[in-house]
């Protein structure tokens, strides 16, 4: 009952009559859709290729693998014009060959540790002493130039576990979803903010200090998060300089435990005397630095319409700590699976469909915000070009494992009651919600930025920020089977529907590229 509330409440600011008799989904295809993406899913067979047979995706070598492999598979499954896009210069790539680090004094323990994207490594397995640096103020660091030579750096972090009374996964509640229908956004709490905030602030002083540690022969640089706890890593990398060409190829960059790093933090305090042996190495690739995409397409059927374009996407870049599993091999195989039910279904839409795994997101949206640059805006005129015109619409999904809970509008209050009439047929499997406002930092975001009709779905975090985004423990293990064919069932519905429609996804009124009619 209160799921039909919370759909209920959003229809109650729309006229019925704004009801088009064309956005009914036809429900013998939903009928075969739901057989083929509930009974006969391949979404976990296309997961398992992605994470634990192709390994991380970071943008470089661990990305193209996946990427020819998702192409060869996208192919094989009957899309045509399956290809690797470029969508320009991007900069170094970099995997890890090699990574160990332990204390040996006062006594033996290994210590759960992963390098920093784009960081270098120590060439061969060195002893070395800890130097405890307690400063934060990045003037003070001039003090420590000539204590740095042969060292492993330990910077002071002002922080503490504490025992957290809340579940690591979590789903909407009814409360939640008519929360966000009633355009109450759900966000995440402050604390996670303020962490967030916190660690910008020290960016600053983190790059200070790295480039005094090349500058003075340290060996390695040790950090951690705030956010880890209970040996989950949050692990990221320095991409703005990556991007550029330019990486801090002489110094070892790691991120460890927060619980190794506290043991070292109090010792080193103390006056102990700390020994470490380390061993890592990472590996640089200038090759090819152009960034790719991966692109496929069924073509349409209708003579007037074929020309147009529906888009589904996600991003298929990872980091580098475990096989990015959640974010996002998870959005990837849905989208994959999506347009396999369509294929293997026979059905025949009447507009194209086009498929595109994204690189670069995680640096930036790199992969998605070029494409719609290159392809939908003409960049004299900051006005949607011909190819822009005939984007129908674009669906993304890249928030973890969660089923699909409805659908974020991106303020285009025209377009809600078309999806709720799309929503009908999935209430019982629990997608039920439009929630007006935006939701932001994944690459719907490159479409609606320039007036397209972009939009992402709402799904249960699960345990996206508390154990498995950005972190070693984004592992196949990690995904919900069940969850993913719904989403990929409640995804090639939308995607069929938006491409059988008489029209294209009507615009939100907007002062970016685009303000036409649909």
């Amino acid at each position: 009952m209160k799921r039909r509330l919370v759909l209920l409440s959003f229809l109650t600011s729309f006229s019925i009559a704004s009801f088009a008799q064309d956005d009914k989904p036809d429900p013998a295809v939903v009928k075969k859709i739901r057989e083929e993406g509930l009974t006969r899913s391949k979404v976990m067979e296309t997961a398992f290729y992605l994470t634990d047979v192709n390994g991380p995706r970071l943008q470089g070598p661990g990305f193209m693998k996946a990427a020819n492999w998702s192409k060869n598979k996208l192919a094989e499954w009957g899309l045509q014009n399956a290809r690797l896009e470029s969508w320009g210069e991007w900069g170094k790539g970099w995997e890890i060959e090699r990574s160990y680090i332990a204390m040996t004094a006062p006594y033996y323990k290994t210590i759960i540790a992963v390098p920093r994207a784009w960081s270098g490594g120590t060439e061969k397995m060195q002893q070395a002493e800890v130097l405890y640096i307690d400063e934060s103020d990045t003037t003070a660091l001039e003090a420590y130039r000539d204590k740095l030579k042969n060292k492993v750096i330990l910077l002071h972090q002002p922080f503490a576990i504490s025992p957290s009374f809340t579940a690591d996964a979590k789903r909407f509640t009814d409360a939640d979803l008519e929360k966000m229908a009633k355009d109450e956004s759900v966000a995440r709490d402050s604390s996670y903010r303020s962490l967030i905030q916190a660690m910008r602030t020290r960016n600053a002083f983190n790059q200070k200090m790295r480039k005094l540690a090349k500058q003075g022969g340290a060996l390695a640089i040790l950090n951690t998060s705030q956010l880890s706890k209970d040996g989950t890593l949050f692990v990221s990398g320095d991409f703005a300089n990556a991007a550029s060409g330019i990486a801090h190829d002489e110094l070892a960059d790691l991120t460890i435990s927060v619980e190794d790093y506290l043991s070292l933090s109090r010792m080193a305090k103390a006056g102990i005397p700390i020994k470490l042996e380390l061993d890592v190495k990472t590996k640089f690739y200038t090759t090819d630095t152009k960034g790719y995409n991966v692109v496929a397409e069924i073509p349409g059927s209708d003579p007037k319409l074929k020309e147009e374009v529906v888009m589904l996407g996600a991003h298929l870049d990872s980091w580098h700590a475990a096989t990015g599993a959640t974010d996002n091999a998870a959005g990837c195989s849905v989208m994959m699976e999506a347009v396999r039910i369509l294929k293997t279904l026979g059905l025949k839409p009447r507009r194209t469909i086009r498929i595109a795994l994204w690189s670069g997101e995680e640096q930036g949206l790199h992969g998605s915000k070029n494409y719609v640059t290159k392809h939908f805006v003409d960049p004299a005129t900051n006005k949607l070009t011909k190819e822009g015109e005939q984007l129908a619409a674009y669906f993304n999904v890249d928030n973890g494992t969660g089923k699909i809970r409805g659908i974020y509008l991106q303020n285009n209050t025209a377009a809600g009651p078309i999806f709720a009439k799309w929503l009908e047929p999935f209430h019982d499997l629990g997608a039920t919600t439009i929630a007006p406002k935006s939701s932001g930092g994944t690459d719907h975001v490159s479409f609606d930025r320039v007036g397209l009709a972009g939009f992402g779905f709402i799904q249960d975090g699960i345990e996206y920020s508390t154990r498995t985004h950005h972190t070693n423990m984004d592992t196949y293990d990690h995904l919900i089977a069940d969850d993913l064919k719904q989403a990929a069932t409640v995804v090639a519905s939308f995607v069929y529907n938006a491409a059988m429609r008489d029209q294209k996804i009507p615009l939100k009124k907007t002062t970016g590229a685009a303000d036409a009619g649909r």
